[in-house]
């Protein structure tokens, strides 16, 4: 999937580019981030805004019954929010803050659509 920031944002806000690029890095946690939670002492949730325990993760994606016990397929396994269910978890190990503001700066980017935007559809 691509995704492109929208310009009426970065034309307006000199700091825009900076902050796009910080989301579109930690975006790249939220999945195939077993290690990555694992490493961590405390994760938060894109989608709802909560922040948890890691060990309150209970819910993965990403194994077939054909890999469950391949090593490194665990390791590609994607945490699933143990409050609302989404594949959009990050954990402090990834580098990023967790807390309120950084979580909700990314609901707002991935979630609310307000930065970041599916390009339209080419016509033919």
């Amino acid at each position: 999937m691509e995704f492109r920031a929208a310009t009426r944002h970065t034309a307006c806000h000199p700091t825009a580019d900076r902050t796009m690029n910080e989301l579109l890095a930690a975006y790249r946690y939220t999945s195939n981030n077993h290690a990555q939670i694992e490493a961590s002492k405390v994760c938060g949730c894109c989608n709802c805004v909560e922040i948890f325990r890691p060990d309150e993760i209970v819910g993965w994606t990403g194994l077939t019954v054909q890999d469950m016990d391949d090593p490194k397929a665990i390791g590609r396994q994607t945490a699933m929010c143990p409050r609302c269910g989404s594949e959009a978890v990050l954990g402090d190990g990834c580098g990023f803050p967790i807390n309120a503001g950084f979580l909700a700066r990314m609901n707002e980017a991935w979630f609310q659509r307000t930065m970041i935007h599916r390009p339209a559809p080419k016509k033919s």
